[in-house]
């Protein structure tokens, strides 16, 4: 069995509260952030909420908000603060071309992947 607090080197933490193993959402809520953004620019907050929506479970701010910074430093996202309305302001975050290449690129290859995965790991199993 594999242990769900296990250290992954540059992703993100397993503090996702669902059904999901956390290193199930570290392969892929780079992809999953992204593709949130593909529908047009957004914050934080709003991610989150839409991941949760998607059925990915809680996504807490500790694991987001540096993954944003990585995807950023990356050059996968435009980073902009804009003005509350009477609050605080929120930085906005928008895919960038390079992003919206990677999320493409990315994405197929994710798909393959689970694919695969999932014709392995449900196969009929095999005596020897």
């Amino acid at each position: 069995m594999v242990s769900r607090t296990a250290p992954v080197p540059d992703g993100p933490s397993s503090d996702a509260v669902g059904e999901w193993p956390g290193e199930w959402l570290r392969g892929v809520l780079s992809l999953c952030a992204l593709r949130v953004l593909a529908d047009g620019a957004t914050y934080g907050y709003d991610i989150a909420q839409r991941l949760a929506a998607a059925g990915l479970g809680e996504i807490k701010g500790g694991t987001l908000y540096p993954l944003l910074g990585r995807l950023h430093a990356a050059g996968l996202l435009d980073e902009e603060w804009r003005p509350g309305d009477g609050g605080p302001g929120r930085k906005y975050y928008a895919l960038t071309d390079a992003g919206r290449t990677h999320l493409h690129d990315e994405g197929a290859r994710w798909s393959r992947f689970a694919d695969l995965t999932q014709s392995f790991v449900t196969q009929p199993e095999v005596s020897r």
